[in-house]
């Protein structure tokens, strides 16, 4: 229905209505969900790995057999299935190493990091801005009693800060 403003003899077409706070407190509320969900580490699928109590959990070592809770290498785990990897460091490789010497300190790394999920409940936390490495992993950092598991094992010199780029553990 039109509305005529008799006084000036205008017509419009559409009916005023009064301003209402309520589509911004649907944006408010919006914003709200978006910031808290990326807080918690929600990746774009919904799917979340939850602030963890794990005094239950077990982690074994990986092998041929398919394990729901295991440590791949020292700074990469499945924990339900789903592999994770320590986004705050790098560790040197078991499978695959150059050398002897990589090889011995990524086992002591791989040992290390068991006992370290072993020793009680931790949390992951959602690393920068990416969810997901190139190869698929959920990049998390590991914190127990508010301290990173990665800054530990580089304390014990069985791993290094994450620089963006590999770099050799053959000399």
């Amino acid at each position: 229905m039109p509305l005529t403003i008799p006084a000036m003899g205008i017509v419009t077409p559409f009916k005023q209505r009064r301003a209402s706070a309520l589509p911004n407190l649907w944006i408010l509320l919006f914003a709200a969900v978006v910031g808290t969900a990326g807080y918690y580490g929600l990746s774009y699928n919904g799917a979340a790995l939850p602030r963890l109590d794990l005094r239950s959990e077990r982690f074994g070592t990986c092998g041929y057999v398919s394990r729901d809770n295991c440590v791949i290498d020292g700074d990469t785990f499945v924990l339900g299935g789903e592999k994770i990897r320590i986004a705050d460091i790098d560790a040197p490789e078991t499978g695959g190493a150059k050398c002897a010497s990589e090889a011995e300190l990524g086992g002591r790394a791989t040992r290390r990091l068991r006992e370290l999920l072993n020793a009680g409940p931790f949390e992951l936390q959602g690393y920068q801005s990416r969810d997901r490495d190139r190869y698929g992993r959920r990049l998390r950092v590991v914190m127990r009693d508010g301290r990173s598991v990665g800054d530990t094992l580089i304390a014990e010199g069985l791993a290094r800060r994450w620089n963006g780029k590999r770099r050799p553990w053959c000399a």
